[in-house]
């Protein structure tokens, strides 16, 4: 998979993304492809919901590279962040149980 993220980045710089391109552009970028994603689930478009995720990883890929990061450091923070997180499902979404409360939810003041 890392070979797939340097394929992007090369991508993008044959095509001068990073040389004139900037993060906020890339933000706006990423905000059309969530659009699109939004779109694809409500019609349950399987094959355009995969183009708009990949498409939303390749924005990822190269708003990280413009910010002087990588995609691939970016996931590992987040799961080291995730990895541990306890809570629960309401309405369809995770809630994560925030520590400061945890004696609120269970009861125990």
């Amino acid at each position: 998979m890392e070979k797939t993220f340097e394929l992007i980045r090369q991508w993008a710089k044959e095509r001068s993304l990073y040389e004139k391109g900037n993060s906020h552009t890339q933000y706006v970028k990423f905000q059309e492809e969530a659009g699109e994603l939004a779109k694809a689930l409500l019609k349950k478009d399987r094959d355009e919901i995969i183009d708009s995720i990949g498409d939303i990883v390749v924005v990822l890929t190269n708003l990280a590279h413009m910010e002087g990061l990588s995609i691939e450091d970016c996931i590992v923070t987040a799961y080291l962040e995730i990895r541990n997180r306890k809570g629960n499902m309401m309405n369809g979404t995770f809630v994560k149980q925030e520590r400061n409360t945890d004696h609120i939810i269970s009861g125990t003041e």
